[in-house]
């Protein structure tokens, strides 16, 4: 958990293998180089049960491994309980939104602010296409619009 006061972000995708673990490694990257990762609860879910306990898309972690990052993570799938207790969650495209939303609309105490990473993004990319079916250019993609959008995130929120 975040420090008390402290602020906290999910990033979500369909299986939680590709797309929002490279976003929550970026991320918390980010807050440490900044000194503010002690601020911060940072996580990232799926909306799917498809890779449930699996680990990162090899691809993605090569990805990740070329530009000095590691990713630490299993996938899991989004719970109620994310949603009164993480106070954003960034999902990666349309039917992530939706998923959410409607998942959201079931959750009483639901606090979360869920909105597109890539509404973040100063070069306007909304959407972070899944590169599962794609090439490691797909990967290396997603990867340089997770930088622009986290980059964007955490100096509006810090």
């Amino acid at each position: 958990m975040a420090t008390p006061g402290g602020k906290s972000v999910l990033f979500v995708c369909l299986g939680n293998i590709c797309r929002s673990p490279i976003a929550e490694a970026v991320f918390r990257k980010m807050a440490t180089d900044n000194g503010e990762v002690d601020q911060w609860r940072i996580d990232s879910a799926a909306t799917s049960t498809y890779e449930i306990g699996n680990p990162p898309d090899h691809r993605g972690q090569a990805c990740m491994k070329r530009h000095g990052m590691s990713m630490r993570h299993v996938a899991r799938q989004v719970t109620k309980e994310d949603f009164m207790t993480f106070d954003h969650i960034l999902c990666m495209d349309e039917s992530n939104l939706r998923d959410l939303n409607k998942k959201a609309s079931s959750v009483k105490n639901s606090k979360a602010k869920i909105e597109l990473l890539g509404s973040y993004d100063p070069e306007k990319q909304l959407i972070i296409q899944d590169p599962y079916y794609g090439s490691d250019k797909d990967f290396e993609t997603v990867y340089e619009q997770c930088v622009r959008c986290c980059k964007a995130f955490l100096e509006q929120h810090s």
